[in-house]
């Protein structure tokens, strides 16, 4: 039997006991999973960083940098609420979305423009057609396309070097299929990384050095490489700018991309409320991180998107060549209105 103290001291364990139970559950953190693309990294990452200020921490917000492709088999996998994407999901990540039964809801945060850089000492090259970026870059150059030369007979007869974004990167699929013309086509003799300083940095250091990397990185290194005008043999020689990008002239390296939210964690209310918050400041967070940002109305049918619950992909794996921005919202429009 017990007595009294006993009882009394039953009592303040208990009482304890709730109490530190009690801490453990307020001391929880609600957590958003982010990983995917470096290209989208920055953007996304500036939205974390600012909400989790405005929501006083009570919602941390966590944003890594596998690449597209490593981003979407932790999102297919269920690991992660988020995928930040540089190009659509393909077909065999669906696959393995389905077959886990991760539905995914796509929103379109800006655009991009692939970025080809040389050494600020390069003065030959200073615009390329589609062709000659191929005869590059495409598998079959691999130990026979090495020197400047052999591309244009009125460049260098010295050998170039070239610098390309990784295997799991967007970026990388995105540029070969635009000018191979297949995803991931591509020689194996060159520096890749997912790191686009590591790019900046061997192209910057060496005369002879080409590469690609987006918009934005291009725009905070400006002083350290020379962007190249790209011809499509369509539109003569054009730059990437504002103004190329929205009418559509810088073709064909101009590209859409993505957020990917889980169906399943855009009904919580902490995804809800960054999702909302993101999409208000979608415009400055894409300018702030020197990309184009879309018409206000596409982050407003962004959130029709995520309060309809519109499952699904306006793409087929791929970006069709010379799509505008233009041309993805009204792709987005029919797949919402079907």
């Amino acid at each position: 039997m017990f007595k009294s103290h006993d009882l009394k001291i039953l009592g303040v364990a208990t009482v304890l006991g709730a109490l530190i139970s009690t801490a453990g559950v307020a001391g929880a953190e609600t957590k958003i999973k982010i990983d995917g693309s470096s290209t989208m990294y920055p953007i996304t990452d500036a939205g974390a960083k600012t909400f989790q200020t405005d929501q006083n921490g009570a919602v941390k917000v966590t944003v890594g940098v596998s690449g597209t492709g490593g981003g979407f088999t932790k999102f297919c996998r269920g690991e992660i609420d988020i995928v930040n994407a540089s190009r659509p999901i393909h077909r065999k990540e669906t696959k393995a979305c389905d077959k886990a039964g991760v539905e995914y809801i796509e929103l379109p945060m800006a655009f991009d423009a692939l970025t080809v850089v040389v050494n600020p000492k390069n003065d030959w090259s200073k615009s390329m057609t589609v062709a000659e970026l191929k005869k590059m870059w495409e598998p079959a150059a691999q130990g026979k396309i090495t020197k400047w030369s052999q591309v244009n007979p009125a460049w260098p007869d010295e050998t170039f070097k070239l610098y390309s974004a990784g295997p799991e990167s967007g970026t990388f699929d995105y540029f070969t299929q635009a000018i191979v013309g297949k995803a991931k086509s591509s020689r194996d003799d060159i520096t890749k990384s997912e790191d686009h300083n590591i790019l900046i940095r061997g192209v910057a250091s060496d005369k002879n050095a080409l590469g690609f990397i987006g918009f934005g990185s291009y725009a905070e290194n400006k002083e350290k490489v020379r962007v190249v005008a790209i011809d499509n043999e369509i539109n003569g020689a054009v730059i990437p700018s504002v103004e190329t990008v929205e009418d559509g002239t810088y073709q064909p390296l101009s590209r859409p991309i993505f957020i990917y939210v889980n169906a399943k964690a855009a009904e919580t209310p902490e995804v809800k409320e960054f999702i909302a918050f993101y999409m208000k400041n979608a415009s400055s967070l894409v300018k702030g991180a020197q990309y184009f940002p879309l018409p206000l109305r596409a982050y407003a049918a962004n959130m029709e998107f995520i309060k309809t619950k519109r499952l699904g992909t306006v793409f087929d794996g791929f970006v069709p060549g010379g799509l505008t921005i233009d041309d993805l919202l009204r792709r987005e429009a029919r797949l919402y209105d079907n």
